[in-house]
């Protein structure tokens, strides 16, 4: 694969950003939606496209992100047109609905994951699954292969645009432009609380909802170290944010990975510093990270005019997952 240069169009790592999700509409391909029962007695979502009996890949969105992000929807296009299946794990209450519990998801979430992973692996035995995470989905992705090492079945792996290092990213959302990005995602965040909470009141489940409510106001918050500091730390019960991002953060775990592993950054993401990216020395011999100097955050958006664009991404991502079939 060629090394990734960005659009003439789309130069800078803010453009990168917000252009694919502004303006790139695509939509999953003939989606089936399978609804997953959880051992606590909630849910997952998962959108199954493709036919056939061809490889499954397991696909991981972002923060406040779903099945219909249309970084998930690309690649899932892309893979099903060479004849994979996917499978894109909405995680709780992100399907559209909201979950049954207070328990939601966060960076270091990996218990949900876990499971799906058992509950594709016993519904398809003989398939091979491969994993590709996005962003916060693919912090997750990572800190669970390096937490199982050897002790799972997974035929290759692929992560995008990884917070590594959740303090160092926490304080880089607090700084310019990036800041843009914060305010929305907190925004979308909160709004999800206030949600989920008149769901959980309406619903009957008022020990689940009075969990939520012991909250309290969430109006006055402005970055995610006092986000994860009080809502995940105050629902998950970290000591607060240092511990949670000390937990968290997938940088801690990754040699202990022993699944074919591509690591995709750009050192212009805007939503970290190249503080986080992990020396070779910090990696296990069957991972590899591949850094481009530019592609902001998910994007890594090529091609000579706007309405046709190319996702050098997506391609990388189906080469990778190709070789180790």
């Amino acid at each position: 694969m060629s090394a990734f240069k960005p659009a003439w169009w789309l130069p800078g790592p803010h453009l990168q950003t917000i252009w694919p999700s502004l303006y790139r509409k695509d939509g999953l391909p003939s989606p089936r939606r399978e609804r997953v029962r959880t051992p606590d007695d909630d849910f997952l979502d998962l959108d199954w496209c493709g036919n056939g009996e061809g490889p499954i890949v397991l696909l991981l969105h972002g923060l406040t992100g779903s099945s219909r992000s249309s970084y998930v929807a690309g690649i899932s296009r892309v893979l099903c047109d060479y004849g994979y299946t996917t499978a894109a794990l909405n995680f709780r209450g992100c399907s559209g609905e909201p979950n049954h519990t207070a328990w939601a998801y966060h960076s270091g979430e990996t218990t949900d994951l876990d499971w799906i992973y058992r509950h594709i692996k016993d519904c398809y035995p003989t398939r091979s699954l491969s994993m590709v995470g996005y962003s916060l989905g693919g912090n997750v992705l990572l800190k669970w292969l390096g937490q199982q090492g050897v002790n799972v079945d997974v035929q290759s792996a692929v992560s995008v645009s990884v917070p590594f290092l959740l303090n160092i990213c926490a304080d880089q959302m607090d700084k310019g432009f990036s800041r843009i990005y914060r305010d929305r995602l907190l925004k979308e965040l909160k709004e999800y609380i206030v949600w989920k909470k008149a769901h959980l009141d309406k619903t009957g489940r008022l020990s689940e909802a009075e969990r939520l409510h012991r909250l309290g106001d969430l109006s006055s918050i402005r970055s995610f170290w006092e986000y994860d500091g009080h809502v995940v730390s105050g629902i998950y019960g970290f000591k607060g944010a240092d511990d949670y991002y000390a937990q968290s953060s997938s940088r801690y775990y990754l040699s202990g990975i022993s699944v074919p592993t591509l690591m995709i950054q750009a050192k212009d993401d805007p939503f970290m510093s190249k503080e986080v990216i992990p020396s070779s020395s910090e990696l296990s011999g069957s991972s590899e990270l591949l850094l481009t100097e530019q592609g902001g955050h998910v994007g890594f958006v090529n091609g000579s005019r706007p309405w046709r664009y190319n996702n050098w991404l997506e391609h990388r991502i189906f080469a990778f997952l190709q070789k180790h079939l």
